[in-house]
């Protein structure tokens, strides 16, 4: 099992910017594909970014250009930093992790081993 545990959530006024963070443990692994994702309420849950072992990322193009993933493997974590953010981009933001999951179904939650139970990102207009 993998645990993931995520922080750096609040809250934020318009144009601000946030670091969130999600710390791997358990049976964990440098090769996993490692992912946030967001929910905002009444809605679906959103691909936001992917981070592949290899180092290619993949963002949604609402948030390309702003936010940027990253990951340290000897410290197992992975980061979404978030600029500029916008009222629209409050959700609950997951972390999660994939043993394997291909470019083409990246964005689909199914895909996706391991989740955490999510941290708020509250943007005030």
């Amino acid at each position: 099992q993998v645990q993931l545990v995520e922080s750096g959530g609040g809250l934020v006024q318009a144009g601000g910017s946030l670091r969130l963070s999600c710390a791997a443990s358990g049976r964990t692994s440098s090769s996993y594909a490692m992912a946030w994702f967001r929910q905002a309420p009444g809605k679906e849950r959103e691909f936001v970014a992917i981070s592949w072992s290899g180092g290619i990322t993949y963002y949604a193009a609402s948030v390309k250009g702003r936010f940027t993933i990253s990951r340290d493997n000897a410290k197992n974590t992975v980061y979404l930093q978030m600029n500029s953010l916008k009222p629209e981009v409050t959700a609950v933001y997951y972390c999660t992790a994939a043993r394997s999951v291909g470019w083409a179904v990246s964005s689909a939650p199914r895909e996706y081993d391991y989740w955490g139970q999510g941290t708020q990102v509250t943007v005030s207009s």
